[in-house]
């Protein structure tokens, strides 16, 4: 019987060698390679959205001809509490909007320098096979608009920033989001999915306006920041604020480092992360309890709620989750799982 078995898998193997038929594994995955993959239809304008919010996934499409807008500002906005500072966006928010693809696409990106900058900005996009991702073919202006067309071939999650110099001020403003190439086919469907960028923010009080914090270059050199945040505002995944979830639901973590210095220590108090895409890209590891995110680079975490209750997330860089801002929450409903966890105690006697 055990050779009869054997001789139908070597036919079996034969057969779909000759034929061309896929495996399960293989099925709905294209052969070509994603620089000669053909984007087809009219182009279309891409849904970008603000932290924590993400596009809907990409699903298994085909390649498509994408349009990209952004705008570059500079602009106040509250910091921490109610003081306000002078950011550097891409479309008026702290991380810029969050870019969905995937691989095979044909993006054209349209950078707008509002009038009102006093400086010219550009983009320098990770995901970007080409000189400076993009940053010399948008430099612009204050009041003009540039463009450049790139197509995606390598799947991950990548960071995206302003690269005019001073390059470090740029970021340090806030000028920094994060581009996801979905794979072929995408990305396994999960219940929940949320967009969180860290960035290092260095103050000093403003010559222009009283009680107007901007860009501190002496402490940025030094890399000693006076604010360590969480989507660019201290307590904006607190409170009313916190991200949600359901017990039974798997929650899907894009997460970014803007930097422009320090290395995040990406941890979420009270669970064990199932899966880690390393660095952004298509290794994944499991059962992790804090991931490294480098400035400038990304990871992508997911994990299964079992249990209802506020789950903290931290720079386990402590002084900067408790001191620095580098804190947010999760809050997970439902009914509780005494199996997984039981905070009643005994009673002694």
């Amino acid at each position: 019987m055990r050779v009869k078995y054997l001789v139908l898998c070597a036919s079996l193997s034969i057969a779909l060698a000759i034929t061309g038929c896929k495996t399960n594994t293989e099925q709905g995955k294209s052969s070509v390679s994603p620089v000669d993959m053909v984007a087809s239809g009219e182009p279309e304008v891409a849904e970008l959205t603000g932290a924590p919010k993400v596009p809907a996934p990409v699903g298994n499409r085909q390649p498509k001809k994408l349009i990209v807008n952004l705008v570059t500002t500079e602009t106040e906005g509250i910091i921490a509490d109610s003081i306000p500072y002078t950011f550097w966006t891409f479309n008026h928010t702290v991380p810029g909007s969050f870019i969905r693809i995937r691989v095979g696409d044909e993006v054209t990106l349209n950078l707008k320098n509002e009038a009102s900058s006093v400086l010219p900005h550009n983009i320098d996009l990770h995901a970007v096979t080409g000189p400076g991702g993009g940053a010399a073919a948008t430099s612009s202006v204050p009041g003009k608009e540039t463009s450049f067309s790139f197509k995606a071939i390598n799947p991950g999650l990548y960071v995206y920033h302003c690269a005019a110099p001073p390059v470090p001020m740029h970021i340090g403003n806030g000028m920094y989001g994060l581009i996801l190439v979905e794979p072929e086919g995408g990305l396994p469907k999960v219940d929940r999915e949320y967009y969180i960028m860290q960035g290092d923010f260095y103050t000093k009080a403003s010559n222009i306006k009283k009680g107007l914090l901007e860009f501190d270059n002496d402490k940025a050199v030094a890399e000693k920041p006076d604010y360590v945040l969480f989507n660019g505002k201290k307590g904006s995944l607190l409170g009313a604020n916190m991200i949600e979830a359901k017990v039974g639901e798997t929650v899907r973590l894009f997460v970014g480092n803007g930097g422009p210095n320090l290395t995040s220590s990406f941890h979420v108090i009270g669970e064990i992360f199932d899966n880690v895409y390393l660095e952004g890209g298509s290794t994944i590891s499991h059962n992790i309890q804090t991931t490294v995110v480098p400035a400038g680079g990304a990871v992508i975490v997911e994990f299964k709620c079992e249990v209802p209750g506020e789950y903290v997330l931290v720079d386990h860089a402590l002084s900067r989750a408790f001191n620095k801002g580098a804190i947010g929450k999760l809050k997970v409903t439902g009914e509780a799982n005494p199996k997984v966890f039981n905070a009643k105690t005994l009673s002694k006697h």
